[in-house]
C-alpha cells in the first residue's frame, strides 16, 4: 500500500517545464540587433552614397584638391628632435621638465642644415628651457610663446624662415 501510495503520487504530479526560456529570448533579442544595425548600415550608405551623391573617389578628388590650393602656403619638411629632459629654473631645483619636439624646415637642404648643426640647435634649446621656470611654462599661452621662442633660437642658428614651426609632441613637468 505505501508504494501504491509513492507511485500514484509521482503520476499525479504535473510534468516539470523545460528551462531555457530566457536563453531563447536572448537569442532571438541579439538576432533583432544584428538585423536593425544592418539595415541602418544599409540605410546610412545609400543616404550618403545616392542621396548626397558622395563617393568615396569624389571625396578623395576634393581632399587632394583642398591640399594643394593656389596661394596656400605648402607644409615643410617636419624633423622629430631627440627628448629633451632639463632642470627648470626653480629656486628649490625640484622641478623637471621632459620636452619633446617636432621641427617643421622650410625644405630638405634646411633638414639637411639642421643635421649639420644638431649640437648647436640642442645648446640653444636646453639653454632656453634651463632659463624658464615652471610659471613661465605652466599656462597655454607661456607654451604657445615658448613654441616661438624656440623657433627664434633655432633660426638664429640655422638661418632666418628655416624653421617655420616647432611642435610640442611630448611635455612633462614633474
Amino acid at each position: 500500500m505505501a508504494e501504491d501510495e509513492l507511485t500514484t503520487g509521482m503520476e499525479g504530479a504535473p510534468p516539470k517545464k523545460k528551462g531555457g526560456g530566457l536563453i531563447k529570448l536572448v537569442i532571438i533579442a541579439v538576432a533583432g540587433i544584428v538585423v536593425l544595425g544592418g539595415a541602418a548600415g544599409f540605410v546610412d550608405w545609400k543616404f550618403t552614397n545616392f542621396v548626397l551623391g558622395k563617393d568615396k573617389k569624389e571625396g578623395a578628388e576634393k581632399v587632394e584638391a583642398n591640399a594643394t590650393k593656389p596661394g596656400q602656403e605648402a607644409e615643410g619638411v617636419r624633423k622629430t628632435l631627440p627628448i629633451f629632459l632639463v632642470n627648470l629654473n626653480d629656486p628649490m631645483g625640484r622641478r623637471y621638465l621632459k620636452l619633446g619636439l617636432e621641427v617643421e624646415l622650410r625644405d630638405p637642404q634646411a633638414q639637411v642644415e639642421l643635421d649639420k648643426s644638431d649640437a648647436k640647435i640642442k645648446d640653444a634649446v636646453l639653454l632656453l628651457l634651463t632659463s624658464k621656470s615652471y610659471d613661465q611654462i605652466a599656462t597655454l599661452e607661456s607654451k604657445l610663446e615658448l613654441k616661438q621662442e624656440i623657433v627664434s633660437r633655432m633660426n638664429q642658428v640655422l638661418g632666418q624662415g628655416k624653421v617655420l614651426r616647432v611642435y610640442i609632441t611630448e611635455m612633462v613637468v614633474q
